[in-house]
């Protein structure tokens, strides 16, 4: 008897997400039929492109290809992760996004390879950094549908805090590698499961009246959003990026303390209750101290015992600023626009009633 799988509940954005949503409802062994000419498809969809970051079809179909990894995206059978199409055509895709990056985010200068001179280095690109400010517009003006819409975006992301940095883990050593784990440790609630920082995340939404699957909310998310998540997932996946996946990190961590009282105070601002707030609020604390970690303890020893990916630590701090300011202009141009930063309605119960869910818990 032949296997089959539920068709995702995701929509297609093109002919080529189409076809991977078919492929994956099918067992592996029957991909002669369901995926025949895949890597061709996949070749063609990237000549079409002009801008890979912003490319539904393309970004849609890397967020699949990487959930088999991942799990929990989509449902289907165990061996699509590591089939030889969906490999190639996920290397394809990955490769001329990683050259689209490197193309339109400045290389910031590269300093001395010390545990000093990178954490320095680090905290002046983090500091200088002039994106919008989304955190202060939450804190002072959005609406309670808007909060909402922010944290549909921010759940592709954190329902999965922190995985695509624990890919790293095994790909680095000693101290590097001892650093990381400390600040995972932490985010994966210190061997606490109802302090992960996912399932305080999922508080948050379950607060709102929001789906807390994962991956209920792709078809909302522009492939922006997609991209930011698919970003982390290249640079965690791939050894050869371990720098820029470490650099990610420090820039991610040490831009997380201040905006997360603001997300907070923007709750709160609204009436709603501690169980929404707490994750922002633990991130408080907890980022402040992780900025100093991640900074010297891993990006600088990392550059310190592997000089070489020096180079690539600058890159991955200055590509998850660049992304977090091009996710920010998308929502706030959106807001003051007057229209949803979101590229379909909530599904029905989300969103709803929203003062009863500030009253709540």
């Amino acid at each position: 008897m032949q296997l089959s799988f539920p068709i995702a509940p995701f929509q297609a954005r093109g002919p080529l997400s189409s076809q991977l949503l078919t492929a994956l409802s099918l067992p592996a062994n029957d991909s002669g039929s369901s995926l025949g000419g895949f890597i061709v498809a996949t070749a063609e969809a990237l000549a079409r492109c002009t801008d890979i970051v912003n490319d539904d079809d393309l970004q849609l179909t890397l967020f699949l290809l990487y959930g088999l990894h991942y799990g929990g995206a989509v449902e289907s059978d165990a061996a699509w992760e590591w089939h030889p199409t969906t490999i190639v055509a996920r290397v394809a895709i990955e490769q001329a996004l990683e050259t689209s990056l490197r193309a339109s985010v400045s290389q910031p200068p590269v300093p001395a390879p010390t545990q000093d001179a990178v954490a320095r280095a680090l905290f002046t690109l983090t500091i200088d950094d002039q994106g919008p400010s989304l955190s202060r517009y939450l804190a002072r003006k959005a609406t309670e549908e808007q909060v909402v819409e922010f944290i549909v975006h921010r759940s592709i992301y954190t329902l999965k805090e922190a995985d695509p940095h624990s890919w790293a883990i095994p790909r680095l050593a000693g101290r590097a590698k001892a650093a990381l784990i400390e600040i995972q440790a932490d985010e994966y609630g210190g061997g606490r499961p109802d302090r992960m920082h996912s399932r305080l995340f999922a508080d948050t939404m379950r607060g709102l009246g929001l789906d807390t699957r994962y991956a209920g909310y792709v078809d909302q998310v522009p492939a922006l959003v997609l991209c930011s998540f698919n970003m982390m997932s290249l640079f965690g996946l791939n050894r050869r990026l371990r720098g820029a996946i470490v650099g990610h990190l420090a820039a991610f961590e040490m831009t997380s303390a201040i905006p997360s009282r603001l997300y907070g105070d923007g709750f709160r601002r609204l009436g709603f209750s501690e169980t929404i707030t707490r994750y922002f609020d633990e991130h408080i604390e907890a980022d402040a101290v992780h900025e100093q970690i991640a900074g010297r303890d891993l990006a600088g020893a990392l550059a310190e015992d592997d000089p070489l990916t020096l180079p690539d630590i600058m890159f991955g701090a200055a590509a998850c600023l660049a992304m977090d300011g091009w996710v920010a202009d998308h929502l706030l141009a959106s807001w003051q626009a007057g229209r949803s930063s979101l590229r379909s309605p909530l599904p029905e119960p989300a969103g709803r009633s929203l003062a009863g869910s500030a009253m709540a818990s």
